[in-house]
């Protein structure tokens, strides 16, 4: 489904479904003839500049929005202004602060870090954003003028949060820089738990290419030896992004090998292990990437068997939770479920709003419902309009 939204006549199809007009429709209140607009739609002919201004028109949109120009969103801005302040506080990883800040207990500042990390978990992400530099620029502080082993490591979790926000927020560049500072951080605290895990991270940046295979095993390395509750868990962890890359390989029998390694661990952890790095590493998070991979594989079939399957504790993370509901959508759409699919974006969207709107599969899910039905119902309309799709 990536390819229908690539040009004009696409976006002209959305936008014309989304004001619930048929191509007939919509050609009788523009100049131009139905098999012409047709022809447009579908990409085998190119959309003149004069076409393009009576349909924006017709449809009382920008002429913007159908030629692809960006326009001004003011969410982005709120965002930008948010991730500002963030970058700054990488940025200045070896400086101490230019102000005298009031001296906060290392055991506050890594509640503040755990903190944080709770916040993006529940999909709290603009408040954890705004307290996300400040807590930064204070753990900065204290490791360069009395570093410890608990600072470090509460600095490295700070970082990884940043990652996080930053990656669900699409700055990829500010995401790759925070899993450098992390692995700063995580180098002098002495963690190889950490180490680890920042490898897990980086390896699912790079799951399109044979450098995610590398970087897992390097992880698997750090751990080499270490069978503590933590490291088994940060080893599960790993083999549950193996099959992330595996499943972007299309390879079957490797998805199938380290699910099975990461459900063995799981069994020896014992429970969903949620207090260790955040990871929430157990048979749950094994299941949701079983699952996963089978979409990803584009096994839509096999991925509906799984969602339908599953039972969400009602302690699942919301994180967690709304990013299965909107992978089930993905999955009904795929298999012609429409109703489905839209019952439980909606859901998602109820669970944790901010996380749905902004994820590139409720995009994906909302196009694939547009591109395939003839009359968007208004429920779909004020969906796509909601993401801004």
């Amino acid at each position: 489904m990536s390819s229908f939204d690539t040009h004009t006549g696409a976006r002209i199809r959305q936008h014309r479904k989304l004001a619930r007009l048929t191509q007939r429709e919509l050609a009788a209140r523009i100049p131009y003839s139905y098999s012409l607009l047709n022809q447009v739609e579908c990409g085998a002919r190119a959309a003149s500049t004069d076409l393009v201004a009576a349909v924006a028109a017709a449809l009382r949109i920008d002429v913007s929005v159908l030629t692809g120009r960006a326009v001004t969103d003011s969410r982005l801005e709120r965002r930008a202004a948010l991730v500002g302040p963030i970058r700054e506080a990488l940025d200045l990883y070896d400086m101490a602060p230019d102000a005298v800040r009031p001296s906060r207990p290392v055991t506050v500042l890594a509640g503040e870090a755990d903190q944080v990390c709770r916040q993006v978990r529940a999909t709290h992400l603009r408040t954890a954003a705004g307290a996300l530099p400040d807590l930064i620029t204070d753990l900065t502080h204290v490791v360069l003028t009395a570093p410890s082993t608990d600072a470090w490591r509460a600095l490295a979790s700070a970082y990884r949060t940043a990652h996080d926000i930053s990656l669900k927020w699409a700055y990829r560049d500010l995401a790759a820089l925070a899993l450098d500072r992390m692995g700063w951080a995580a180098g002098h605290a002495a963690d190889p738990c950490l180490v680890a895990i920042r490898h897990y991270k980086r390896a699912l940046s790079h799951q399109d290419s044979p450098l995610g295979s590398r970087l897992i095993r390097a992880g698997h390395e750090v751990l080499e030896g270490r069978f503590s509750r933590e490291a088994l868990a940060v080893a599960g962890q790993l083999h549950l992004g193996a099959s992330v890359v595996a499943a972007r390989a299309d390879d079957p029998s490797g998805v199938a090998r380290h699910i099975e390694a990461a459900r063995e661990l799981a069994a020896r952890v014992g429970g969903e292990a949620r207090e260790i790095h955040w990871l929430s590493f157990g048979h749950l998070n094994v299941a949701l990437h079983d699952m996963g991979a089978a979409i990803t594989m584009r096994r839509y079939d096999d991925a509906l068997r799984q969602a339908r399957w599953l039972r969400l504790p009602p302690s699942t993370l919301t994180s967690r939770r709304a990013r299965f509901l909107v992978d089930r959508a993905l999955v009904e759409m795929e298999t012609g479920l429409g109703e489905a699919s839209l019952r439980h974006l909606a859901e998602a969207r109820r669970v944790a709003p901010e996380q749905t709107r902004y994820h590139p599969r409720t995009h994906r899910t909302v196009r694939g419902l547009l591109h395939t039905t003839r009359r968007p119902t208004e429920e779909l309309v004020r969906m796509a309009s909601w993401a801004g799709v």
